[in-house]
């Protein structure tokens, strides 16, 4: 097995979005900073309702997938089909915009902690303007146990595999094959977690504080920081207090991008061409949403 190390530590900036909410942007904080195949990384929490209630109005994407992970809090998704679902705490929507979709996010409570993650998954070409598709997880259905030196891992998409647990997630099967992990680990854990060789991978801390190989020394990688691995089989990280931490990896698509704001292609043919489909109201298509079986 070939360790991956630290190669860029990010950190996380406040920055805002939708009508207002207050979010920490780590990845797509610059068009430099983006992972192939992930365009965006934004780590939401609050317990001061000003920050969230406003929401995200509704708003457009074509060309990119949105995986929200909701961690403590209630939202109503509602897209321009009339289709509504609702995300509470501990439950996934993954959505493949494709050719695309309009839809809102909006917060179902008046106070208390809103916290999660959402994360922009690119799509290759030949993908992009496929049928709108999501489906809602409940956190009921997905896969979760307790770590063989204890914690424990739920994980939403791939396979995770380390010494002594393999466990697969609820969502498989995707062209960019995403893995996408949420460790909780104890204070003075170590864990060597297998990734696929081939893909591009980081960690975000969300609570506590890690340790990843990096050189002669190892590197801490501190709250609201994304690191940004380098290529290899497997990670080793080592809890310096209970720790939280998403651990994300995905096949890279390697084509050119052409983002403008909710619209990312790979020209900007493509990006004009959206902008006057959503102007004449022809964004989506005719088609009608489709559920993603799990």
């Amino acid at each position: 097995m070939s360790i991956r190390t630290l190669q860029q530590l990010i950190p996380a900036r406040q920055v805002s979005d939708g009508a207002g909410v207050k979010i920490k942007r780590s990845l797509g904080l610059s068009q430099q900073l983006r992972l192939d195949p992930f365009l965006m990384l934004d780590c939401f929490g609050s317990d001061e309702a000003s920050d969230y209630i406003a929401g995200f109005p509704a708003h457009p994407h074509r060309g990119f997938e949105t995986v929200t992970y909701m961690l403590h809090g209630h939202m109503l998704h509602q897209d321009h089909m009339g289709n509504k679902g609702h995300l509470k705490s501990g439950g996934v929507q993954w959505m493949t915009a494709g050719r695309g979709i309009i839809h809102s996010e909006m917060p179902q409570q008046e106070s208390g902690l809103m916290q999660g993650f959402q994360l922009w998954l690119n799509l290759p070409a030949a993908e992009k303007m496929k049928a709108a598709a999501y489906v809602d997880i409940a956190p009921e259905l997905i896969p979760h146990a307790a770590l063989p030196d204890g914690g424990e891992v739920k994980v939403i998409a791939g396979r995770f595999q380390t010494a002594g647990l393999k466990l697969d997630g609820a969502i498989r099967g995707l062209s960019t094959d995403p893995q996408f992990y949420d460790l909780h680990l104890l204070a003075g854990q170590s864990i060597a977690v297998q990734l696929p060789t081939e893909h591009n991978a980081l960690l975000y801390v969300y609570e506590g504080s890690v340790e990843l190989p990096s050189g002669p020394q190892p590197a801490t990688i501190g709250l609201h920081h994304a690191a940004v691995l380098g290529q290899g089989d497997e990670v080793h990280v080592t809890a310096l207090v209970d720790t939280k931490v998403i651990v994300l990896a995905g096949k890279p698509i390697g084509e050119p991008i052409a983002q403008y704001g909710p619209f990312v292609m790979n020209t900007p043919d493509e990006i004009e061409q959206a902008i006057r489909d959503y102007q004449a109201g022809k964004l989506t298509g005719d088609q009608p949403l489709q559920a993603i079986q799990i």
